[in-house]
């Protein structure tokens, strides 16, 4: 299991479009992969799941992955969220 801790800094957060792009990265791995905030925990392939966080600018979330292509998952969805989505 790997995981990364990463600061949210576009505009909108990981709402609507950002949220689709990132799930659909997540979604080409192996891997589970989860968006973890505060306490709470949810599937990173989920738009539900990712969206019922209420991510906003600023917000620290941790990438966590687990499964054969783990580390992969983790540094390419937190390289996406620090390029501001722009990959």
């Amino acid at each position: 299991m790997v995981s990364s801790e990463v600061t949210v800094n576009n505009r909108v957060g990981l709402h609507a479009r950002p949220a689709t792009f990132f799930i659909q990265r997540a979604n080409s791995f192996k891997s589970s992969v989860w968006v973890e905030k505060d306490d709470r925990r949810v599937n990173a392939k989920s738009l539900l799941g990712v969206l019922s966080l209420g991510i906003v600018k600023g917000t620290k979330i941790t990438i966590v992955a687990d499964g054969s292509d783990e580390e992969d998952a983790v540094n390419t969805l937190v390289g996406i969220i620090e390029s501001d989505f722009t990959e």
